[in-house]
């Protein structure tokens, strides 16, 4: 028979819950964030953002060619890039910005996917719809979703993932129907995946994990930053450079957010800074230091 003294301490035992592991998958950034700096000293922000602990980058089209040779170099597998919309749509005007000359020579999204394939790339995502070129009818967002569904069957063929990078303006409403959800309805899950940024849902008045499990399958990649307490809801993207805030530092709940992410099938991480109140590489070594140590 157990004696009483054992009988106590086992009962306590069980008592006192299992600590929680700590988040350990891959952890990657968005070279959006270095934008400002990457330009003046792109060897030296490679090299730092090796030295911090990355391990994936998502890059951007205008200076993939620069960075790819540096990536190797310091190890950072480029695993997925952002490229821009008119390459789907046709609609370079929206885009004269970027592109005053209009389409590039010799430069379509057939291209772009050799290039990314030959850069070992796995995902191709569409990152933003210009103010200019987004649509005020429901019907305008089925012929987008149509175009996403071309892109991405060539994106298939060529062996990657294509991807589309929301922000807040997509979880307003037309006609009674939220875009967001036209978008994904009316795109082949095999063809389109989603890349969620945790900011705009929440800025958008939703919550992560909520969408996540709505979402379950269907959301491949993540960015991660936080959002300020103050910040105002709203569907577009006129937000105060305040509003950003380090992973950690603000007011999502992101173990909730990575323990359900992981649950439902997120496969790449990266920490992405809109807007940064010091160095961008000082504010993500900080946002990648509480996910490291962060328990999920």
């Amino acid at each position: 028979m157990m004696d009483v003294s054992r009988r106590a301490f086992l009962g306590a035992a069980a008592a006192v819950p299992l600590s929680a592991a700590k988040f350990t998958k891959v952890i990657g950034v968005q070279l959006y964030t270095v934008r400002n700096v990457y330009p003046k000293e792109a060897r030296k922000t490679i090299e730092t953002i090796a030295q911090i602990g990355f391990k994936e980058v998502e890059t951007l089209r205008p200076t993939l060619d620069t960075a790819l040779p540096l990536l190797k170099e310091f190890g950072l597998n480029p695993v997925s890039g952002h490229y821009e919309t008119p390459f789907v749509t046709g609609n370079w005007e929206a885009w004269k910005g970027a592109f005053p000359k209009g389409k590039p020579e010799n430069l379509d999204w057939a291209r772009l996917c050799e290039t990314a394939a030959e850069a070992g790339q796995k995902y191709m995502v569409i990152p933003y719809v210009q103010p200019g070129e987004r649509g005020k009818t429901l019907d305008s967002y089925k012929t987008f979703a149509d175009q996403l569904n071309v892109a991405g069957k060539a994106t298939k063929a060529a062996g990657m993932q294509m991807a589309y990078h929301h922000h807040a303006f997509e979880f307003g409403e037309l006609e009674g129907k939220r875009i967001i959800d036209v978008l994904l309805e009316r795109t082949d899950p095999k063809l389109m995946q989603l890349e969620m940024d945790v900011f705009w849902v929440a800025i958008a008045g939703e919550d992560p994990v909520k969408m996540l499990n709505k979402w379950k399958g269907r959301v491949a990649l993540m960015h991660l930053k936080d959002k300020d307490a103050a910040a105002p809801k709203m569907f577009g993207e006129g937000v105060p450079a305040s509003a950003f805030k380090e992973v950690g530092y603000g007011t999502l709940d992101f173990p909730a957010i990575l323990k359900t992410a992981q649950k439902t099938g997120v496969k790449h991480y990266f920490v992405e800074q809109d807007q940064t109140a010091g160095n961008p590489l000082d504010s993500i070594r900080k946002s990648f230091e509480k996910l490291k140590g962060m328990d999920v």
